[in-house]
């Protein structure tokens, strides 16, 4: 049977003959287009299990990133109103985005998960999971420009702080999560909603940093100037997430 190396590792495992993919891993698939998603009955009965049992995974990462982010929102929003910081309404802002997003991607999980060999990332959840990426882009530009318009600056809430640092530990172990299992089966709309988990902790960062030091320090400018980093960061990511939708498009075709 013929063997194809796997990602990582210098082992070698048996590969469907007409995809490509190994029992344990749909990341070599070859011909996307004739094997969807290395779900198609040509894949072995030992893939398809194993990747059943996969997308159970990210059905849970999923219940609890949301979960999480649901903490996030209604934290972040009720906090700010409370302290009148525009940091942590934006932030709950931003939270709620990415809630709606993995309450998507979460969605096309379960309505395919009981299906062996269906095909997880439909193209209509791959379009939404990437629109919203790129709605993040005004919630955070449009959000600096009013605050310093409105001459708004973060205060240093205990509580606020509380919700960034717990966001800067959660968010490293969504994104390592639905980025592997994303990469392993072969799912856009774990990847990109990945991709939404790292940039809420780079901007959990930056309303940590700017809670702390208008806490401690009084420099009330930290928030705007993480602001632009993060949009920077936020816009890299939503062109790239672009991109790699249409090359998945084009390799359907």
């Amino acid at each position: 049977m013929q063997v194809f190396p796997m990602a990582f590792g210098s082992h070698s495992t048996p590969a469907c003959q007409a995809c490509g993919c190994a029992e344990t891993s749909c990341e070599n698939c070859q011909t996307v287009a004739n094997c969807s998603n290395c779900a198609s009955c040509c894949c072995s009965t030992i893939h398809q299990s194993w990747r059943h049992a996969r997308i159970g995974n990210g059905i849970r990462i999923e219940y609890f990133s949301s979960a999480w982010m649901t903490i996030e929102v209604l934290g972040s929003i009720g906090v700010g109103l409370i302290a009148g910081s525009f940091a942590l309404l934006a932030f709950g802002g931003d939270s709620l985005i990415e809630l709606i997003s993995g309450i998507t991607v979460l969605a096309g999980l379960r309505r395919d998960s009981s299906r062996i060999g269906s095909v997880i990332d439909s193209r209509r959840t791959e379009q939404f999971t990437s629109l919203l990426l790129f709605a993040l882009i005004p919630v955070i530009g449009l959000g600096a420009v009013y605050s310093y318009l409105s001459d708004l600056k973060p205060e240093g809430s205990p509580l606020g702080i509380a919700i960034a640092v717990g966001a800067v530990i959660v968010m490293p172990y969504l994104y390592v999560q639905k980025k592997r299992i994303g990469r392993e089966t072969r799912s856009l709309a774990l990847s990109i909603d990945a991709i939404e988990s790292v940039t809420c902790l780079f901007m959990a960062t930056a309303l940590l940093g700017g809670l702390l030091a208008e806490f401690f320090l009084g420099f009330w400018w930290a928030d705007y100037l993480a602001t632009g980093i993060i949009l920077a960061f936020v816009a890299r990511e939503a062109v790239e997430s672009y991109h790699e939708l249409d090359v998945e498009e084009a390799a359907r075709v």
